[in-house]
This record gives C-alpha cells, structure tokens and sequence, in this order.
C-alpha cells in the first residue's frame, strides 16, 4: 500500500492594510478612524460617527454650496424672469427652450414643469423643447446644417412677444447663438443660462445669467436650480396655490 501524496498547503492571503488619512489642517495626526482600525470605508461611516466619503466627493458638494451661495445674487433676475414669463404665458404666448447635450436635457426639464405642473396643480403652460422634435432636427440638420436646427425652429414657432431661454454651459454653442439672434430678428425675447463667461451667447440675448463656477457639472446643477426656482416664481405670480 503507498503513502498517501501530500500537498503542499497556500500561504495565507495577505491582508491589505488599512489605509489612514489625516484630517484636513492637522499635520502628523491620524483621524480618529483609524487609530481605532476603522480608517477610510468608502463612504460608509466610522466608529465615531464621522464621515469618511471618498474626497472627490466631498470637494464636489464643496463646489456645489459655494456656487450656490454666489448664485443669490441671480435671484432678483430670476424673478424679474419669472413674473415677465408668467404673464407671457397667462397671455396666450409660449415659451421656447434650446440647448445641447445636458443643457438640452435641461430645457426638456424646464418644459415638462410648465405643461404639466411643478409642484401644484394647475392649467398646463405653451412651452417647448427645441430639440424635442427629433425628425424636424434631423431633417433641419441634414439639409440646412447643424447650426439651423434651432434657428429654423425659432422661425416656425416663435412669435412677438413670446420668450426663447438659451442653456449653455460655455455660451459658445453655434446653434444656441443662431437660435437667439432668429429670435431677437422675430421680436422674441431672448434669455440665456450660462457659465461665468457667458461667450458670445451673451452678446445675442436680451439678458443673460451667468453662473460662477469652474465645472460644467457645478454649472449643470446651477441651472436646475435656476429652472425651479423660475417655476416657482410663475406660479406665484399666476395664484397657484401653495
């Protein structure tokens, strides 16, 4: 009868370290985390009760306060906005959006609050998306180019009095510019939603609000605020009740 074969046993895995940070301002020290092994959990709270979210997520909520913060002084434009808007749209008139990319999905967003409700009920509101027609922006882009698509809208749609608002981040999208010089050429309003430099865009719009911060994204989240904050004001300024 043989002996039976031994194998030879794995080493144990190693275990990874736990990794330590030191608090902000606070050279040489370990955060309480991790003297009590906690250290970073991605996100998950420490034995203390203190937070321990990756940094790049705490630097965007960073960002997001700050520009929100600066952003108050916009509110009296928001609301001069609001009630001009509001009374547009009590009046039989309509409200046009154009942008691109998320600005795009931004004005789609501002749209949707208007003909159906925001936060009460109430009748629905003349607005469209320009982007929204996607065989009419196809068609126009494949036979006009790219920088038609909202022009050619603004054209067919817009009328005296009505209201074009204008998203775009940098303030440089060819489209959006042209959109707003049609509209101003049809005696319609023209606002604009943009970054801290406000571009060329600024130039072709009857008033312009410029958000101050460095990322698109930061900007992004602005203009949302923006956008309710306008709802808001129209239906105050229509008698919704609250």
């Amino acid at each position: 009868m043989s002996a039976p074969v031994t194998r030879p046993t794995k080493p144990a895995k190693p275990t990874r370290p736990v990794r330590q940070h030191r608090p902000k301002g606070q050279k040489g020290q370990i955060c309480q985390n991790c003297q009590n092994g906690q250290g970073r959990q991605n996100g998950r709270i420490g034995a203390t009760g203190e937070s321990t979210a990756p940094e790049a997520t705490e630097t965007g909520l960073e960002a997001l306060a700050d520009a929100a913060l600066r952003f108050r002084r916009w509110t009296p434009t928001i609301t001069a906005w609001g009630r001009r808007l509001a009374g547009v749209l009590d009046g039989g008139g309509r409200l046009l959006v154009c942008g691109n990319g998320g600005s795009a999905a931004e004005a789609q967003h501002l749209t949707a609050e208007l003909v159906g409700k925001f936060d009460r009920d109430r009748r629905p509101l003349a607005a469209i998306p320009l982007h929204g027609d996607s065989s009419s922006t196809t068609a126009i882009g494949n036979d006009y180019g790219a920088d038609d698509v909202f022009a050619r809208q603004v054209r067919a749609h817009g009328r005296a009095g009505d209201v074009l608002i204008c998203l775009s981040t940098s303030g440089r999208s060819a489209n959006v510019i042209a959109a707003a010089t049609a509209a101003r050429q049809a005696r319609v309003t023209a606002w604009a939603l943009t970054g801290p430099d406000g571009g060329p865009l600024a130039a072709a719009c009857d008033d312009t609000i410029q958000v101050d911060a460095a990322a698109t994204s930061t900007v992004q989240e602005i203009h949302l605020a923006a956008i309710h904050l306008l709802c808001r004001t129209i239906d105050e300024t229509l008698g919704v009740p609250t």
